[in-house]
């Protein structure tokens, strides 16, 4: 006789794996509407399933229905990630990075999407060198100029950028951004718009190790605003896993 503990276990994790499929399924279909309105092709859009928080059978749930991007804001988090979930994954470091903490995720993340800092680039150009790899990063922009975040303020991204063509252990590959949470999306059409022009702008310098070729922008709340103004990463926790459990 199977034991109940193991029946509900079990049904659990048909429920959740159900769950996460439906909205899977709901965030792919409506970043391909949002392409379509923009005359733009789905296929030009990562999704980034944000994981942080996330228990390991969650993202295996996530893996199951063909996500293989997932996206962690700590470290210690992203290396527990990695060390056993299956290694097709495609790792991002989307959080705030510590120039401590860049040896130990230097060749886990295949894109470091917050380099705000000549400091934390330096870090990065020093452990790639030991390591003998290139790393692929973002610039973090502060669009909105808000306190409470990390990122260059858009006046000083241009001048950031041309100081990277001296790091050669570093390729920047575009740009990052959160935009200001709000109930009402389309108050972030125009952030979205400032980042797009001003990838275009910097794009248009030809800076040595610097091109525009990402733009990371757009969450649960506003990701399809972001694909309509031409991100080509989003991404997407709560609308994939649900709200976030915090520790």
């Amino acid at each position: 006789m199977i034991p109940p503990l193991y029946i509900n276990l079990e049904r659990t994790a048909v429920i959740l794996e159900n769950y996460i499929a439906r909205n899977i399924l709901d965030v792919r279909g409506r970043i391909t509407a949002a392409a379509k309105r923009a005359g733009r092709d789905a296929s030009e859009i990562t999704l980034i399933a944000v994981s942080k928080t996330k228990p390991v059978e969650t993202i295996e749930a996530a893996y199951s229905e063909g996500e293989r991007v997932f996206g962690e804001n700590r470290v210690q988090e992203l290396l527990e990630k990695y060390r056993v979930l299956p290694q097709d994954i495609s790792w991002h470091m989307i959080g705030h990075l510590q120039t401590n903490k860049v040896r130990q995720v230097i060749d886990k993340a295949v894109l470091i999407h917050s380099l705000d800092n000549l400091r934390l680039a330096a870090a990065i150009q020093e452990e790639a060198g030991k390591k003998d790899i290139i790393c692929n990063v973002l610039l973090e922009v502060n669009i909105a100029g808000e306190e409470s975040k990390f990122g260059l303020p858009a006046c000083e991204v241009e001048k950031f950028a041309a100081q990277m063509a001296v790091f050669d252990r570093i390729r920047v590959l575009g740009l990052m951004t959160v935009a200001p949470f709000t109930e009402k999306p389309e108050e972030n059409r125009k952030y979205f718009r400032q980042m797009k022009r001003l990838a275009v702008d910097i794009s248009r310098k030809n800076i040595d190790n610097v091109s525009m070729e990402v733009l990371s922008m757009g969450m649960t709340g506003d990701y399809e605003i972001a694909v309509e103004e031409g991100a080509t990463m989003v991404r997407v926790g709560t609308g994939i896993f649900g709200e976030r459990d915090y520790h």
